[in-house]
């Protein structure tokens, strides 16, 4: 299998599962869209922290925003 779990970097750094066995990341501007293999989709604004494949593993962290 290919699919990996999303996880969101909370702000004590902890990840946060937001949507299972992902098998499409679309990146377009300031989000990213994920498609998983049930058909659920999910567009969240954030950048990728890390990919690791072998774990199956895509860890996102929230846009920093202006003015910070």
């Amino acid at each position: 299998m290919c699919e990996s779990n999303v996880y969101m970097l909370d702000n004590e750094g902890k990840q946060k599962l937001i949507l299972e066995a992902v098998d499409k990341v679309i990146p377009a501007g300031d989000e990213i869209f994920f498609k998983n293999i049930f058909g659920q989709k999910k567009t969240v604004k954030a950048r990728i922290k890390e990919i690791a494949l072998v774990d199956h593993k895509i860890v996102l962290e929230e846009n920093e925003t202006k003015g910070k």
